[in-house]
This record gives structure tokens, sequence and C-alpha cells, in this order.
């Protein structure tokens, strides 16, 4: 019935038709419930029915469980956050919805927690999509091209990078920065060099530092909670108040989708196995990080406690786990190359290290790192392109 639904309606969107213009509006529901009616014949070779939409939500499928986890966190703070000081600092709106559902804040209870973090979630993911989409609807109106469905993404990442407590009017503000500025200025999707989701998180960062770095960004309802990256800047290792497996497990103060690396290894086992996230990147990443930091604890440093930091906690504090496996392994401003994709997340790996151990001020790292080296990425695919023509004239001649 669906079907015949859209077929019956799609002539009103033809060229010369009254609704032309929001052809884009049509083509993007119909190709997002149905795979596309074009087929290609006679002698053809095709791998699979893998499209970009199709692609996308695979990315999103593998984003759940780090989804999930995220929320149940932040309900965990919250819960914490009101035994120690109850509701009066908590957001009217907040406790309506609390109210509403019935909740009690209870750290114990998986399902309040996984309540309690859903109301704060969905308000940043509904202001990213809808600003978000905005702005994608109108560039595909405006240049009579379809919707891409890379806001699909970006629509779930650009929340997972961002703090709870972030004021909804910033969320807006850094979506629409990375939507045009990042992407549409270059031309959509497959045409940015930058990824979106990070260069509206960065454009908050150095516009907002109040709202989406240090200890303030962590206030959940009123009660200050230091990520560990900001306690190892200040005072080193022995400040962590949390233990590695807590960091790994994920509860422990953070954005949304950060904290669990468990939750992120089985992300990425999805990306992996169905072929869409590049385990060079991966791998490259992960073993320079380690690398890198292993120098730093050779070299040590009386007045920097950050040089300390083993392979072991870098791994599992802040975005490091989550930026390898769905940042760094964005298709479009990624390396394209199979051999240049092992330069590139070497890069961000020795980058990211670097910036949390070298520069303090800037205690994560990863967002920068995966910017940087973004802007290389064309520049690498170029140098190993232009190699392997050298040797097959060397091999020809």
């Amino acid at each position: 019935m669906l079907r015949k639904l859209l077929d019956s309606a799609a002539p009103l969107f033809e060229s010369g038709k009254k609704l032309e213009k929001f052809y884009p509006l049509y083509e993007a529901a119909d190709t997002f419930i149905y795979t596309t009616k074009d087929r290609t014949s006679g002698l053809t070779h095709v791998r699979d029915g893998m499209d970009s939409k199709r692609m996308m939500m695979t990315v999103i499928v593998a984003l759940f469980p780090a989804i999930l986890f995220g929320m149940y966190n932040t309900g965990l703070q919250v819960s914490r956050g009101v035994l120690v000081i109850g509701l009066e600092n908590v957001s009217d709106w907040h406790i309506s919805f609390i109210t509403f559902l019935g909740i009690a804040p209870n750290p114990d209870s998986i399902s309040a927690n996984l309540f309690l973090g859903f109301i704060y979630f969905l308000p940043i993911y509904i202001v990213t999509n809808v600003v978000g989409g905005a702005w994608e609807v109108l560039f595909s109106v405006v240049r009579k091209h379809e919707i891409n469905e890379g806001m699909l993404v970006t629509g779930f990442l650009f929340p997972m990078i961002l703090p709870a407590t972030i004021p909804l009017w910033q969320v807006a503000l850094g979506i629409s920065f990375g939507i045009v500025i990042g992407k549409e200025i270059f031309g959509g999707v497959g045409k940015n060099i930058l990824n979106p989701a990070l260069t509206a998180r960065a454009f908050l960062f150095f516009a907002y530092p109040g709202q989406i770095s240090g200890d303030s960004a962590w206030i959940i309802d009123g009660v200050s909670q230091a990520t560990a990256l900001s306690q190892v800047a200040a005072g080193g290792l022995t400040d962590i108040s949390y233990t590695w497996f807590q960091s790994f497990i994920g509860t422990i103060p953070g954005s949304f989708g950060e904290t669990s690396t468990l939750a992120i290894l089985i992300g990425a086992f999805v990306l992996i196995k169905t072929g869409i996230g590049s385990w060079r990147i991966m791998l490259s990443l992960l073993v320079m990080s380690v690398l890198t930091s292993l120098l730093f604890n050779i070299i040590g440093s009386d007045t920097n406690p950050a040089f300390m930091l083993s392979p072991l906690w870098h791994l599992v504090l802040g975005g490091l786990a989550f930026g390898a496996v769905f940042m760094a392994t964005d298709p479009v401003s990624a390396s394209m190359t199979a051999k240049g994709q092992y330069y590139y997340g070497g890069l961000i790996g020795v980058m990211v290290i670097l910036i949390r151990v070298v520069n303090p001020a800037f205690p994560e790292g990863m967002m920068l790192a995966i910017l940087f080296a973004n802007l290389f990425a064309p520049l690498i695919d170029y140098f190993v392109v232009e190699n392997h023509i050298k040797r097959r004239r060397r091999i020809q001649s």
C-alpha cells in the first residue's frame, strides 16, 4: 500500500509539475524506505545491494550500543547528583518529565537511569536533526539535488560528542555551522574535506569553551564532575577518581557516546564485519597512539604529569575510541586509498597523544587530531597514487 501511494504521488514531483521544487523531499522519503527502482542492464558486475542510505543505516546500527549506554550513563550521573544535593538544582522541565514519567532517580536502577538519560539526550537529538535537516533540505531544494543521506549519521554523531547539559541554542548554532560551513559550501556530501559533526563541535569548543570543555561542562544538576583527562592534566594519574575498569565500561563523566569503550568496540565489530568502517584506519590509529604514549612515558617529565599516562589509560579515556571507530573512518573526509589509510590513521594516533600530553589546555585532543588529518587526507592519497604510478612505470620500463 505504501509503495502504491508513493508511486501515485511521483508524477506530482516530476519536472514541470507544481511540486517539482520539492522532489528532493519525495526522493529522500522513497529511497529511505525502499531501495532504488533503477536497475542496470547488460553484463554488469554488482557486489551487493548496499547503497549510501543502507550504508548510513548500518553505521547507525553500530552506534546503538554506545547510544544506549550513553543514555544510561547520563542517567547514572544525574541519579548520583540527585542523591548528593536533591532535586533543587534540576531544571524545571527535567523535573516535569521526571514527575510525568514517575521516575525516581536511583543509581541502582537500570531502567530509571535509561529514562533519565533519554530525557537529556532526546532534546539535543531533536534540535540537531530539525536544524541540520532544515539546512540539508534548503540546500537540496535550491540546488535541485537529492537530499544527501549524510545527515542521518551526523544527526546521531553530533549529539554523541556533546555534554548532556549543553544549552539547546548552542546545539542549533553548532550544527548549523557544521552543516553549512563544514559541508554545504564545499558542495555537500562527498565533496567536504572536514567531518561535519567534528566541525560543529570544534566551533562550539572555541566559541563557548565553558559549556563544551572543562569541569563546568560536566555539571549534572549542580554537581561538578571533572573528566578523567582533566584530572590527569591537573594532577596526574594519582588524581583520577575512577578505576580503569570503570573507564572501560563507561560509568564516568563524559559526552553521551564517548565514555564506554566496550560499547564502542561492539560498534567497531559491526563496521569492520560489514566492510563499512576501515580497519586500516582503526588499527594504525591505535598502534601509533600506543607507541607515541609509550615514547612520552620513556621521556618523562617533572612538571607535566600527563607524560606518564600509560597507553591503556589513553585508550579508554576521552574520545579516542569513539573517534577512532566512528569519526576517523568517515568515508568522505578520510583517506580513500588502502595504503593512505594507514598513514592517515597513524597521523591521528600521533597527533591525539601529542595534543593531550604536550598541551594540557586541550586535555582531549581527538577532535583536533582528526580535523588536522582531514586536511591532509587528499594530500596523502595524492602521494600514494603518484607512488603507484611511478612504480608501474619502472616495472614497464
